[in-house]
């Protein structure tokens, strides 16, 4: 008997940064291993093995859910491969390899993209955060795509924070 396939999850999700140009957001994205910076539903994320910046760099990821550091079972953790990262287009791939959240198949891209006005004129700029999943256990496909967007639109407003404190 054929074991039953369902079909793969795939998503593309946006974020607009009012204000900041994609040169200014980049600096902030391309560090793969300082995830835990922009997003506040992590805890720690560090490099494990490979190059910052090169295909084949590995990053553990890891969000205590209840707050409870005590109990490691609701230590929620993935490693993550860089797959690609271009810096001219201002984007980079990654995959989750091993984790305890049920992904068997997860790849995702974040791309930046300027945003522009209607004459033509930069405003800011769109992050895209698109991925291809196998359905996960105990997920619902809207699930998942809320909860990365709720990380993506978080994720945004650090980044603005940032680069408006920066920029004093």
């Amino acid at each position: 008997m054929a074991e039953e396939t369902q079909p793969r999850w795939e998503a593309k999700l946006i974020a607009e940064l009012k204000g900041p140009t994609p040169d200014q957001v980049w600096p902030l994205l391309e560090d793969f291993c300082n995830l835990h910076k922009l997003l506040p539903t992590l805890d720690t994320c560090h490099r494990v093995e490979g190059v910052q910046g090169q295909p084949g760099l590995v990053r553990y990821v890891a969000s205590t859910m209840s707050g409870d550091d005590s109990d490691s079972s609701k230590v929620k953790w993935a490693n993550e491969r860089l797959l690609m990262m271009d810096p001219s287009d201002k984007c980079f791939s990654y995959e989750v390899l091993d984790n305890n959240l049920g992904m068997k198949f997860y790849v995702a891209t974040i791309r930046l993209m300027p945003m522009n006005d209607e004459d033509g004129k930069m405003v800011g700029c769109m992050i895209e955060w698109s991925f291809v999943a196998d359905p996960v256990e105990g997920w619902g496909f809207q699930d998942m795509r809320s909860f990365f967007d709720f990380c993506l639109q978080s994720m945004a407003k650090k980044i603005e924070s940032a680069i408006q404190e920066a920029s004093g």
